[in-house]
């Protein structure tokens, strides 16, 4: 990857750009999250295995006082706000301080308004088509999505020839099991991914379990990338 940090997991940095960060981590831990309150801590595990980067998704009403949580109690972690699909989901996702937005499709009025405010926007593309669309946005990362519904690892690989300015962020039906497959593809920016932080394991408040199944996924990557850079 052309970004600074691909090679290894590691906390978020002011020195490096929302990208960067999203590159260095490998992983966007995608959460669905009933109260905000178990926000901090579960950012608090995620980051004690290294895993410094969380996507709160805008499918339960607890998403903004959750963003704004981690913004304000576990800083050093980047919160980014997902299933953004409308302008208000946006301007509410902003004013809680998210540093990036995910969308699960591509729309340009979302696309523009993060444009307009320099946060960076993650679109969800499917098809060829809905790629050189986020492109003509002006947009080089791209969320593939539902990635292993479009064809996985394979799918990648055969979008890379045509697309290799377009760095992606795979999500939907990814798991410990073929994280690694993903990983190893070139034009993965990072995976996201929601096996670490089930909602049932939210629900029981079992940390414990988040954090070893958040530090196996790191343990994954730190293996991979080292591979790939000998």
């Amino acid at each position: 990857m052309g970004l600074p940090g691909w090679h290894c997991a590691r906390p978020a940095s002011p020195e490096l750009t929302v990208l960067e960060q999203i590159a260095a981590s490998g992983l966007v831990p995608v959460v669905r999250i009933e109260r905000a309150a178990d926000a901090p801590e579960l950012a608090r595990t995620l980051a004690g295995a290294d895993l410094a980067c969380i996507e709160i998704t805008f499918r339960t009403d607890a998403a903004v006082d959750a963003i704004r949580a981690i913004r304000a109690e576990v800083p050093e972690v980047l919160v980014g706000a997902g299933t953004v699909v409308t302008l208000d989901q946006l301007d509410r996702a902003l004013e809680a301080e998210a540093q990036f937005i995910v969308s699960p499709g591509l729309q340009a009025a979302i696309v523009h308004g993060c444009q307009a405010r320099h946060v960076p926007i993650l679109p969800g593309v499917y098809t060829p088509t809905e790629i050189l669309a986020a492109v003509d946005h002006g947009v080089s990362v791209v969320k593939l999505f539902p990635a292993s519904a479009a064809g996985g690892p394979a799918y990648l690989r055969a979008l890379a020839g045509p697309f290799p300015s377009v760095s992606f962020v795979p999500t939907g039906g990814i798991d410990q099991d073929n994280l690694e497959a993903y990983l190893r593809s070139p034009s993965v920016l990072a995976v996201g991914g929601s096996w670490m932080v089930r909602p049932e394991l939210l629900a029981a408040r079992d940390w414990g379990t988040v954090g070893r199944l958040a530090a196996e996924a790191t343990a994954v990557v730190r293996s991979v990338r080292t591979d790939v850079a000998r």
